[in-house]
């Protein structure tokens, strides 16, 4: 017979140490360590004679379906929100959605859950927040009419015991995860062992139930779902709600979804009547873009399946203090920093007497590096004192030594700077039949190394003065 016994488990890594310590050696996080009951036990074999009695054997069949019908979606009509899940929710699958506190992960997933209450059976189920709060909110977002079921609760048992029923709802919010408790486990709401085991009970019945089931998660201050890793490897999707809390927009990122692509994005604006989508952000992004300003480029990138254009801003400053500052929004500051290698090892362009800040406007975070050729360019302008063209957009990976690298889907980037108005390209030397200007107003050039960008400032900065 087992005995119960005590380890100490990490609550950020999940982790397990027979004694506590400060740190935990496996993720290095510090006072992370809590206690929680395990057995000590040795297992019981599960290949034994008298265990295999007690097995059912499962049934196999073939890959292929006999039936051809699509797996059907539940479409919220919110556009952003279904491009990121694949298309609208699938029955029986579980997501998770992270991001900051207070960043609208309960305020989109209310306006979502009540779009859907047109057309199917849906449950919001809330562990932070009391009935009469959730209704206030409704009230302010001009959603207190929708046909929802609402209830304030964080016992699992309870849940799990309320829609397991033949007329269990079609679409459940569960918000959020680190308040959801099983009472089987001496452990506190939000440790590793009780956040793995909600979930998984959750997930369980969502899968029976044939449940389109939402998981609202919490964060770390690293940015990550708080608690354990193994919680975004159980569900099917997994979504970020990312912005800035200086900026109205808010991007919803699909960074996992095993039913449609991801990295896909949704943007939103933030109002006071909640999260309206936007359904042409690069307009947006660029909306307070000013064409004389030197130190700005226009990045013609690609998330998911969607072109989005956006402002990246360079400021190069005479460095008061002896070692130089280097300052980044947005974009990845390892990156910045071996783009000024480049510069300074290949082209003869030197910063380290000067203090770099960049900044990608509008707090979108960019993760591509094609848009290594914007940030040289914006780089170049700010030090020179050249504007870029304000028609010209730039795209194109920059490598160690200085040649520009082709990116995918050149003609998706065109065809939106093409959309918006603009009139040139500067992008990477390829074929020209393969990535042929999709319009003839559009003014292509093409580069293969880094050296070649800085003559173009001067030249168009001759015609200019000319």
């Amino acid at each position: 017979m087992s005995k119960l016994s005590s380890h100490f488990v990490c609550q950020s890594c999940g982790a397990s140490f027979p004694k506590w310590a400060g740190k935990c050696e496996a993720c290095g996080g510090w006072n992370c360590l809590v206690e929680e009951a395990a057995s000590s036990g040795p297992p019981k074999g599960l290949n034994d004679a008298k265990n295999r009695a007690k097995s059912n054997r499962i049934e196999f069949v073939p890959l292929k379906s006999e039936s051809e019908r699509e797996i059907p979606r539940r479409l919220s009509h919110i556009g952003e929100f279904d491009r990121v899940v694949g298309g609208g929710l699938v029955s029986g699958s579980a997501t998770l959605v992270g991001g900051d506190p207070g960043i609208g992960k309960s305020t989109l997933l209310l306006q979502v859950v009540c779009r859907l209450a047109a057309l199917h059976k849906v449950a919001y189920i809330s562990g932070e927040e009391a009935i009469d709060q959730v209704r206030l909110r409704a009230a302010r977002l001009g959603l207190a009419d929708a046909p929802c079921s609402l209830a304030s609760e964080t016992s699992v048992r309870d849940i799990v015991a309320s829609v397991d029923t033949k007329d269990a709802p079609d679409i459940l919010i569960i918000d959020s995860i680190q308040t959801m408790y099983v009472d089987t486990l001496d452990s506190a709401p939000g440790t590793v062992a009780q956040v793995r085991t909600s979930a998984q009970e959750l997930i369980r019945i969502a899968k029976k139930r044939d449940i389109s089931l939402i998981i609202v998660g919490h964060v770390t201050k690293d940015g990550t779902i708080a608690g354990p890793r193994v919680l975004e490897h159980m569900v099917d999707t997994v979504l970020y709600l990312e912005g800035d809390r200086g900026h109205q927009f808010r991007v919803l990122r699909g960074v996992k979804n095993r039913f449609g692509p991801t990295d896909e994005i949704g943007v939103f604006e933030m109002t006071d009547k909640g999260l309206l989508e936007v359904q042409n952000p690069s307009a947006l992004f660029l909306a307070d873009r000013r064409d004389d300003m030197s130190g700005a480029a226009v990045f013609a990138g690609l998330e998911g399946t969607r072109p989005v254009l956006v402002e990246i801003q360079a400021l190069v400053a005479p460095a008061s203090y002896g070692t130089p500052r280097r300052a980044v929004v947005g974009w990845d500051n390892g990156r910045l920093a071996m783009i000024l290698a480049v510069l300074e090892a290949r082209c003869g362009v030197g910063f380290g007497n000067n203090d770099v800040y960049l900044n990608v406007a509008g707090g979108l975070r960019i993760t591509e590096p094609a848009a290594d050729l914007a940030v040289a360019a914006a780089l170049l302008s700010s030090l020179t004192g050249e504007p870029v063209p304000a028609s010209c957009v730039a795209f194109g990976e920059i490598g160690l030594s200085g040649e520009v690298r082709r990116v995918s889907q050149p003609e998706l980037r065109l065809k939106e700077a093409v959309k918006l108005g603009f009139t040139q390209s500067i992008m990477p030397s390829s074929d020209k039949a393969r990535n042929a200007s999709p319009t003839p107003m559009l003014r292509t050039t093409e580069i293969r190394q880094l050296s070649e960008l800085l003559p173009l400032f001067q030249a168009e900065a001759q015609v200019r003065r000319a």
